[in-house]
């Protein structure tokens, strides 16, 4: 009787602590609620609700092994128990950890098969068969979690983000509405609002979404760097970067720094000297804050013995870097260089499937922290590690930083130096980076192929026009397909200068989104003398409109101080000319170096005034180039294996530098 009589004390007391750890972990208090739950756990050693509680605060502290212990402490004293199986394979998943995943799977599937209603279980079982690659289980789980509980936010809420990923971005945006109406006040769903109304164009309503994401939560640091692009991209760029000063204090990883500084790439009121320093200070502070990691490499320093690259990027997809990226990777000898890629950003589509199918390993790290990643590149092995991102898109310093790799080097996606003494080249080319020239303004050593930075392979066989535009029309049409952001002040003076000393000619933007944006562009040019009616704003198209518009241009103007590259690319594969400025930065004389392999230096202007006196002079009947597509399929730009065989030689030349600095060290 005594003995039943203490064991009731001993559980009322167990029950009792369990009740004052969960308020400690309410409020944030999770070592109190820990040392709680642990005092029930001596009063009741068998008290299974608080070893799941002691999880859970455990998990809140980021303890998050000895919170595995707990859960997996729980599952002995009872394996049918639904919410421990649920926490430990959340856990899993939560981890980053590919290897985990399978785990994670395994864990969430118990706990559904013991509580089949179990909603919240079924929506991490999505999340988890998304990282395993298996997108449509995910959605059809996602969609029957939504059947049988349609008022659950948070199964709307991820069907919506995983819509997303997969690119079926008006879906998505209804997905996210109704998890808004269920949701109201929570700042990361306006957020994600924001960032899917962005992608649709619906500008204002972006904003308006991102503004209220900062009332809701001011320390949400991603809603200052979203809102910033959509300014930019109603060309607002005075109030982007009031926007992003303004979210530096909310951010103690510098993302908003690295998207300060990418902005400045397109300010044509900031100096080339000027724009370094900014670079070579940021990187300086990036490398103090994250002290190199990794001592010792796994490798031998053998010169000439098959090496692993590893390739970090966000852009892996139908984007510049993809298309560029592809053909190197298809045409890599395998036996002497092996290709791991780590792609930053979760969204699949052609591109990124076709460059995971080729490549040695292929590693989606959209949901790894910057720390794990590195710790992975590093378990990998890597040689010889490329950034193709920079401060563009999602950056990638911080990996960069902590020196994963023996050699690193940056390609591709971020024309400019990032300031970083780590890493160790930039690859680039003679003539968007002049020796003797281009090396002041960098912190890295610059690696040059021998003819271009680009490989280009082209993305459509529709042919050029037969006939030129000005025939077909009666009036000359000059024509830009850039981003807003490179629309700058310069650029937009210089394309009305033109304009008016060019009567009857016709000016087509591609690429500005509609409303606001367009309206403002066209009240620029009127400012500055030109009627808008010369002047047609068209958003961004789908591929067969862009490249069909690319072939009612007479004349291609390309931007400064931000060039083109793959846009200059596409254009002079439709028959199209471009005339460029080349100016006295590396991101502004990409569109210089493709028309100098192609032997087209007379596209390329000197100064502003002779930037519109070579462009008034072509409107005014000068010798169109016939022969575009040929010229460059002749040249090479498109030559994939020449390319792959000169980036080889590239990586040896850096392996070979290395290695014999270690020797003689």
């Amino acid at each position: 009787m005594l003995r039943k009589l203490l064991q009731r004390l001993a559980r009322h007391a167990a029950e009792r602590l369990v009740a004052e750890g969960g308020r400690a972990e309410a409020a944030g208090r999770f070592a109190e609620a820990c040392e709680r739950y642990q005092m029930a756990l001596k009063y009741v050693p068998g008290h299974v609700p608080a070893y799941i509680s002691l999880g859970i605060a455990l998990e809140g502290g980021g303890d998050l092994r000895s919170a595995r212990e707990a859960y997996r402490a729980a599952l002995e004293l009872d394996p049918e128990n639904a919410y421990a199986h649920f926490n430990l394979g959340k856990l899993l998943h939560a981890s980053g950890n590919p290897a985990s995943q399978g785990d994670a799977e395994r864990e969430l599937r118990a706990a559904l098969e013991r509580k089949p209603d179990f909603i919240d279980a079924r929506v991490m079982l999505a999340s988890v068969l998304e990282e395993r690659g298996d997108a449509q289980r995910a959605t059809a789980m996602l969609e029957e979690a939504m059947r049988e509980a349609p008022d659950h936010a948070g199964a709307c809420y991820n069907y919506a983000l995983l819509l997303h990923r997969l690119g079926r971005i008006a879906e998505a945006e209804a997905a996210m509405r109704r998890a808004l109406e269920l949701w109201p006040d929570r700042a990361e769903v306006w957020l994600r609002h924001g960032e899917i109304l962005k992608l649709l164009e619906r500008l204002p309503e972006a904003e308006a979404a991102l503004r209220r994401a900062l009332e809701l939560d001011p320390s949400l640091s991603g809603a200052y760097r979203l809102l910033a692009s959509v300014l930019v991209d109603q060309l607002r760029g005075a109030e982007a970067s009031r926007v992003l000063a303004d979210g530096r204090q909310h951010d103690p990883a510098s993302h908003t720094r690295a998207n300060e500084l990418f902005l400045l790439n397109f300010d044509d009121r900031i100096s080339a000297e000027a724009l370094f320093e900014r670079h070579r200070e940021f990187g300086a502070e990036i490398e103090q804050l994250q002290l190199p990691r990794f001592q010792g490499f796994a490798g031998t320093r053998d010169p000439e013995r098959a090496l692993r690259i590893g390739f970090v990027s966000g852009d892996f997809c139908a984007h510049p870097v993809g298309w560029t990226f592809l053909p190197l990777i298809e045409r890599l000898d395998r036996a002497r260089y092996q290709a791991f890629c780590y792609s930053t950003f979760g969204s699949v589509d052609d591109v990124t499937r076709a460059i995971a199918s080729r490549v040695t390993q292929w590693n989606n790290a959209a949901a790894a922290p910057a720390r794990h990643l590195a710790a992975v590149i590093h378990s990998d092995r890597i040689d010889i590690l490329l950034d193709l991102s920079g401060f563009g898109g999602i950056p990638t310093f911080e990996i960069m930083a902590s020196k994963p790799a023996p050699v690193q080097a940056s390609w591709l996606a971020y024309l400019s130096t990032c300031g970083m003494t780590r890493i160790d080249y930039r690859i680039t080319d003679a003539r968007a980076d002049p020796p003797g020239e281009a090396e002041r303004l960098h912190t890295e050593k610059l690696a040059r192929l021998p003819h271009s930075l680009w490989c280009y392979r082209a993305r459509t066989d529709a042919a050029p026009a037969e006939v030129q535009p000005r025939e077909r029309n009666g009036f000359f049409t000059f024509g830009s397909f850039s981003q807003p952001a490179r629309l700058s002040q310069t650029a937009r003076r210089l394309w009305a200068e033109i304009l008016r000393r060019t009567p009857g000619s016709r000016l087509l933007v591609v690429g500005v989104p509609p409303g606001p944006a367009a309206q403002a562009l066209r009240e620029d040019f009127a400012r500055l003398g030109v009627d808008a009616g010369r002047v047609a704003v068209e958003p961004r198209l789908s591929a067969p409109e862009y490249f069909a518009r690319l072939r009612e241009v007479d004349l291609a103007l390309d931007t400064m101080p931000a060039s083109g590259g793959m846009t200059a690319c596409d254009t002079l594969w439709m028959g199209t000319p471009v005339l460029t400025l080349a100016g006295d930065r590396s991101m502004s004389r990409s569109a210089a170096g493709i028309l100098s392999v192609l032997g087209l230096d007379g596209w390329v202007a000197t100064s502003p005034d002779d930037y519109v006196a070579r462009a008034v002079a072509f409107a005014g009947g000068g010798r169109a180039e016939r022969g575009l597509r040929d010229r460059m399929r002749a040249s090479p730009l498109m030559d994939e294996a020449a390319f792959a065989r000169a980036m080889e030689a590239l990586l040896r030349e850096m392996w070979r530098s290395y290695c014999a600095t270690v020797k003689s060290s």
